[in-house]
C-alpha cells in the first residue's frame, strides 16, 4: 500500500453509501461463501464492492468512489475484510467520477479517513471527536487485494461507520502519516532500522496510533521530544503483519508546535532479496497513522522523511 495522491481513473459501476442515505447495509458473502454481518454494533456501510481473484493474483488493485450526498461527522470506522483482502485505503477528495473502477497503488488523495492492514481492528474516536466529510465531497475506497491460497477468492470488501450528529461534535478529528520513505533492509537476517518523523507545528491531541509495515518488520518504536523536555516513547511494540492493529491513548497525548517525533522500525530479512520501500508487501514501509484533533487540513506526509 502506498499513499501518494495521483489522478484518479473513474469506470462505470456502482457504490453504497447506506450511512449517509439512512439505509440498511445488507450480509455480505465471505470469501467461503458463507456470509459476514456488514452492520455489526450499530455500524452501517459507508462503501465497498465486489471482488474476485484468481489463486497467484497477487497485488491487484480495485477501487471504488462515491458522493458525499450529505454532511457527515464520522465516530468510528471498522473494515468488513474477507479473506484475499490485504489493504484497504479511504480518502476523500473534491472531484473524480462515481462508480467501481480498475486502479493502481497511487490511486488516493491527498486527506486520508481511514486505513487498515490484515487483522486492523475496530477505529474509534473519544466521545465528542468526529471525522467531518462534507457534502459533495467524494470517498475513494482503494482495495489491494492478494491471493496466497491455491484456490480462487471472491468477497465483498466493505468500510462501515458509526456516525453522530453535528451537535454531539466538539473536535473534528485527521489522520496523518509519521515516518520514512528511506528503507534499505539488507537480507542478512540481523536487525536492522529505518528512522523518520518531524517537528510538529501546531498543538494537537493524539487519540490513536496506527503503525504500518510489511512482512520482514519486527517492531516499531515512536518516541515523542517535548520543547524543552526529555524523550519518551508513546509506541514501543513489535510489530506483526497478520494483527495490524490500532494503539488507542488511554489518555490522550497532547503535543505542540515544536515538539518531535521520531519513528524507529526495526526488520529482520531473510527474504533472499533487499528490501526498500514499495506498494507490495514484499517491499517495505515504515508510518505510523496518526489520528489526532483538532483537524488542521495539513498535508497527509507532513511528518514523513522523504526519499
Amino acid at each position: 500500500m502506498v499513499f501518494r495522491p495521483t489522478s484518479l481513473r473513474a469506470l462505470a459501476g456502482c457504490s453504497l453509501l447506506a450511512a449517509a442515505c439512512g439505509g440498511s447495509s445488507p450480509d455480505t458473502a465471505d470469501a467461503a461463501g458463507g456470509t459476514v454481518d456488514a452492520a455489526p454494533d450499530g455500524f452501517t456501510e459507508l462503501l465497498g464492492r465486489d471482488w474476485a481473484l484468481n489463486p497467484g493474483d497477487t497485488d491487484i488493485y480495485k477501487c471504488v468512489r462515491i458522493t458525499v450526498p450529505q454532511d457527515m461527522y464520522i465516530q468510528a470506522f471498522k473494515a468488513v475484510a474477507p479473506l484475499g483482502t490485504h489493504h484497504t485505503v479511504v480518502t476523500i477528495s473534491t472531484d473524480g467520477a462515481d462508480g467501481d473502477y480498475d486502479c493502481n497503488a497511487g490511486s488516493l488523495d491527498s486527506q486520508m479517513l481511514f486505513a487498515t492492514g490484515v487483522g486492523t481492528d475496530t477505529l474509534s474516536f473519544p466521545d465528542g471527536v468526529a471525522v467531518k466529510v462534507l457534502a459533495g465531497q467524494h470517498i475513494n475506497l482503494n482495495l489491494h487485494l492478494f491471493d496466497a491460497t491455491d484456490n480462487p477468492l471472491s468477497g465483498h470488501t466493505a468500510i462501515m461507520v458509526k456516525t453522530i450528529p453535528a451537535a454531539q461534535v466538539q473536535q473534528q478529528a485527521e489522520m496523518v502519516f509519521a515516518g520514512t520513505f528511506n528503507i534499505n533492509i539488507p537480507s542478512d537476517n540481523l536487525e536492522h532500522t529505518a528512522h523518520g518523523g518531524c517537528t510538529l507545528n501546531h498543538d494537537a491531541t493524539i487519540s490513536v496510533l496506527w503503525p504500518h509495515m510489511h512482512q520482514t518488520a519486527v517492531h516499531q518504536k515512536v518516541m515523542l521530544t517535548p520543547v524543552g523536555g526529555a524523550a519518551k516513547p508513546i509506541l514501543d511494540d513489535d510489530y506483526s503483519f497478520t494483527e495490524q492493529r490500532n494503539y488507542p491513548q488511554a489518555v490522550p497525548i497532547q503535543v505542540h508546535s515544536g515538539d518531535q517525533i521520531d519513528v524507529t522500525c526495526s526488520y529482520i530479512n531473510n527474504t533472499g532479496s533487499p528490501k526498500t520501500f514499495g506498494e507490495s508487501s514484499t517491499s517495505e514501509m515504515c508510518f505510523t497513522g496518526i489520528y489526532r484533533y483538532p483537524a488542521s487540513a495539513s498535508n497527509l506526509f507532513e511528518c514523513v522523511t522523504q526519499f
